[in-house]
């Protein structure tokens, strides 16, 4: 483990993140309409009210009351081979546009370095609280999630790719081990979405184009039984989320919330906001990461350990230009000799800046209305 100095000058040097939080807000400084005005004006309201009125136990109640039509049947979302990954997603691409998620098999993740990452998880959530705070100092969104809201949401904790502490007493191998491997796997489902979907590389070979966060939560820190909120939220291209044992989660998409079962050992896929503006709405997406169902004396683990493919907060989100392939139809090539033209599609979202809107959802927590309604293309 490195040392503190050495830790502080990564941080000054790659730091993707600042160090406090950003003054700006979205409400003043970008436009709105008067319908994301008037959902605004309703969250903070919600979020004036005594904890007693806005606890946990509100916030799932609201989203179950809304979503019960979409709750019927679990879904087992369709399996996509990493080993055939680019032509597989290709031909599911109807129902994973669709759907806003698949599960990945085949996968070079090994049970062995999962088991190992989540024993370092587990060491992690073990600590006393101020060594929590000591070891995971916050900067935005990096560390503990210390809101004092009195919420009942399930421990988190953000970690960046490397998985920095301030302690030498915390090795993590086996979960930077694993965060990397993930990392490599997320990367290269971008890559075979964008082309799938037929738009331009977004640069992954640029270290500064994307950026990677493992979220862990124990799930038994908070709700526990039956958990169905989404509680924070931040923005990704795509989400990688590990099964550990067959056990089902629930996911918030646009019809409601989802039942969702995976096989044992399978990677659960998730299509974030990002990657719908990318695609000109294209890609159907899913709201924050999956809550796990833990039901009562079960033996499922109560982690949740995702690694969620992001963006620098300096970025500014559009949609990806289309491109024109010649000669490409071996879709197992990189696309080398695509030639990239400018869309004259009309785009559904106009650009907006990645720190306002992550900082603004993150911080709403009241998942009333889709977040990206403010920035589609009213025109």
């Amino acid at each position: 483990m490195a040392s503190s100095s050495t830790h502080d000058h990564y941080h000054q040097q790659q730091q993707p993140f600042p160090t406090a939080a950003p003054p700006p807000t979205p409400s003043t400084t970008l436009p709105s309409t008067s319908d994301s005005a008037a959902t605004d004006l309703l969250s903070r309201l919600l979020h004036r009210l005594p904890p007693s009125l806005s606890n946990s136990a509100t916030t799932p109640l609201l989203l179950r009351r809304r979503s019960s039509l979409a709750i019927t049947t679990t879904t087992t979302p369709p399996a996509i081979s990493f080993t055939d990954l680019k032509s597989s997603i290709l031909s599911n691409l109807p129902i994973v546009s669709e759907l806003g998620f698949f599960q990945l098999t085949n996968h070079p993740i090994q049970p062995e370095l999962t088991n190992s990452a989540e024993s370092d998880s587990v060491e992690i959530f073990n600590l006393l609280a101020h060594q929590k705070q000591q070891y995971f100092p916050r900067h935005w969104p990096l560390g503990f999630d210390d809101d004092d809201d009195d919420d009942g949401d399930a421990d988190s904790v953000f970690l960046d790719s490397v998985c920095s502490t301030e302690s030498t007493d915390l090795t993590l191998t086996s979960l930077r081990e694993f965060t990397k491997e993930m990392e490599k796997v997320g990367l290269a489902v971008v890559e075979a979405l964008t082309c799938a979907v037929g738009v331009r590389s977004p640069g992954l070979d640029d270290p500064g184009a994307v950026h990677s966060l493992m979220w862990i939560s124990d799930v038994n820190s908070g709700l526990g039984e039956k958990m169905v909120g989404s509680g924070r939220f931040y923005p990704y291209v795509v989400g990688l989320h590990y099964h550990m044992s067959k056990q089902s989660c629930n996911l918030l998409t646009d019809t409601g919330l989802v039942p969702v079962s995976c096989e044992m050992g399978s990677i659960l896929v998730t299509i974030g906001d990002i990657a719908q503006v990318w695609s000109n709405g294209k890609l159907k997406n899913v709201r924050g990461k999956p809550s796990l169902s833990i039901e009562e004396g079960s033996d499922n683990s109560s982690l949740s350990m995702s690694l969620l493919v992001t963006l620098p907060l300096e970025s500014t989100v559009s949609p990806l230009s289309l491109k024109v392939e010649i000669g490409c139809a071996d879709l197992t090539d990189n696309c080398d000799k695509d030639v990239y033209e400018k869309s004259k599609e009309e785009r559904l979202f106009n650009s907006f800046s990645f720190e306002d809107y992550a900082w603004r959802v993150y911080h709403e927590r009241v998942p009333l209305k889709d977040p990206l309604d403010r920035y589609r293309n009213k025109l």
